[in-house]
């Protein structure tokens, strides 16, 4: 891992507690007590093997699968569990489906309850205790600040993440998308649109 001046440079493109942790791991390195290799590694299993990626393939198949689809709904532990997704506060799973009445947001009010298994490392904001309060109170305006603005007539269901379950929003499928296979689906699907502060990507048109 390089940490030249351009490299420096960046880190005044960060937020605060981004460019601390850069900082740290800086001197850390330099200092020999950190392994540039190590640190990769973590970071490709938060990205590849436990992240949004995870979350995006379960809804890709919730969307093409039917029988996945109802499984999800039934008992989704188990059938994220057979993908292969599961450990660390992802242990116990509702999945919870957006439909065209009603759009389904998550929070924690109590800490930051989040599951890694499907969506890796949670968001700064999603800790925040602005979020964590205001998304119980005024989910509407919370959604407004993340670009979302939903019909009045939208009906809006707030899920509160506690230790012993964690949730996973099923964004609506976008239109446009039939004959499409789960891998180019799953591009659609963003982590936020998978909290509820987000919907899944429109596919762009050629």
């Amino acid at each position: 891992m390089s940490h030249d001046h351009d490299h420096h440079h960046h880190d005044n493109e960060l937020d605060p507690m981004a460019a601390r942790v850069r900082a740290l791991e800086t001197i850390l390195t330099e200092k020999g007590l950190v392994d540039p290799d190590a640190i990769n590694a973590i970071v490709d299993t938060y990205e590849t093997k436990v992240g949004p990626r995870n979350g995006a393939r379960v809804v890709a198949k919730a969307w093409v699968d039917a029988e996945f689809n109802a499984w999800l709904r039934r008992d989704a532990t188990a059938a994220i569990a057979s993908l292969s997704y599961t450990g660390r506060q992802g242990e116990h799973m509702q999945a919870v489906f957006n439909t065209p009445e009603t759009h389904n947001l998550v929070v924690c009010t109590l800490c930051s309850c989040y599951p890694w298994s499907v969506l890796g490392l949670p968001p700064v904001w999603y800790k925040s205790p602005p979020y964590r309060s205001r998304a119980v109170i005024d989910p509407r305006g919370v959604l407004a600040e993340f670009d979302l603005v939903l019909p009045d007539t939208t009906n809006i269901r707030v899920w509160d993440s506690t230790a012993e379950l964690r949730y996973l929003v099923i964004p609506l499928r976008p239109q446009g998308t039939d004959g499409w296979s789960e891998e180019q689906l799953a591009t659609l699907v963003t982590r936020d649109s998978m909290i509820g502060t987000g919907l899944a990507r429109v596919p762009e048109v050629a």
